[in-house]
């Protein structure tokens, strides 16, 4: 890891700051006092040598708070240039490690709701975090719709390459994804193929997960189950037939996938809760080990605080609980 960009990290959080690090510089945020645990220091960068297929991106990356709380964080990355990890070591690590990808449908990815709260809970029972900012398919990469595909598949070879740095088995390295974060975990777990041109010894190494989690996810492209902000963002105004078939999660040939979990609330009137029964056929046609729960009230996008007293509260207990019958500690 580049130790000046960590060093940076450090005196940010010491100054009371959020720090987003994109490309040779750190963009600090003040966060006004705010209560609660720190950030993690530890960041680890995709690609170091250069993110692929950015000639024609002229964005610049903003990582906006939208709490009026001090109690929590409520930020969102856009317009990600250089795409990284976020490092969270438990204090008793289990030998399992898993991938976060927040939602944001596809215009940006909200950092603490579906990324560094679940992080915090999982990392608490051992499982060492790994908290994907990705990049948005729409701001001018070359690679287009599998410009997150590309960050999420270099993720999970990168978590894989270092496993023995952080106690972490190959072999149990998972993915977790909400909302359209759902849908880019459930590419990452369908899709065989490498999204880009190999760049070092990581890439030599399986892309897939090993446990797939999926949190109310957008998984069709197509109407009348849609996401549209999700569409639109990753496929543009008026996509062809065939892209709408070809990034659809539950007309992928999911044959040999790892297990999959699925939560959904009934009441999510955002992505309707036929994205995972749609989806939940198809992993039983193709033989997936999957279990799913489908809970009467939660509405869209909960994560873990905005769950609390109510009966969804459980999803974490309920994950860890059917990964421990996978012999997955989480």
């Amino acid at each position: 890891m580049d130790m000046e960009r960590r060093t940076l990290l450090g005196l940010a959080a010491g100054a009371g700051m959020a720090l987003s690090v994109t490309g040779a510089r750190a963009q600090t945020i003040a966060d006004g006092g705010r209560a609660g645990p720190a950030d993690p220091t530890e960041i680890i960068r995709l690609w170091p040598d250069g993110t692929p297929g950015g000639e024609g991106v002229t964005v610049t990356p903003i990582v906006p708070e939208r709490s009026t709380d001090p109690a929590f964080h409520d930020r969102y990355a856009q317009y990600t240039t250089d795409p990284i990890l976020t490092v969270f070591r438990p204090e008793r690590p289990n030998g399992s490690a898993m991938l976060l990808i927040p939602g944001g449908g596809y215009r940006w990815a909200v950092l603490d709701k579906e990324g560094y709260d679940v992080a915090r809970v999982f990392a608490a029972s051992g499982t060492t975090c790994f908290v994907l900012r990705y990049r948005l398919p729409a701001d001018g990469w070359a690679a287009g719709a599998d410009a997150p595909l590309q960050d999420a598949q270099r993720a999970i070879r990168l978590i894989r390459s270092r496993a023995a740095d952080y106690g972490v088995d190959p072999k149990k390295i998972g993915v977790l994804g909400a909302s359209a974060g759902g849908h880019l975990a459930g590419l990452a777990s369908a899709r065989t193929d490498a999204a880009y041109a190999a760049t070092d010894a990581a890439d030599a190494l399986s892309l897939r997960p090993d446990l797939t989690v999926l949190m109310y996810p957008v998984a069709t492209m197509a109407d009348p189950y849609v996401h549209a902000g999700s569409r639109t963002h990753l496929l543009g105004e008026t996509p062809s037939p065939e892209r709408i078939a070809a990034y659809s999660l539950e007309r992928m040939d999911w044959r040999g996938a790892a297990p999959v979990f699925l939560l959904h609330a009934l009441d999510d009137a955002s992505v309707p809760v036929e994205n995972s029964l749609q989806l939940l056929t198809t992993l039983k046609a193709a033989a997936v080990p999957t279990e799913v729960h489908l809970f009467q009230e939660g509405s869209h996008g909960f994560g873990i605080r905005l769950i609390q007293g109510r009966p969804a509260q459980v999803w974490p207990d309920l994950v860890r609980a059917w990964a421990a019958r996978l012999d997955f500690p989480l």
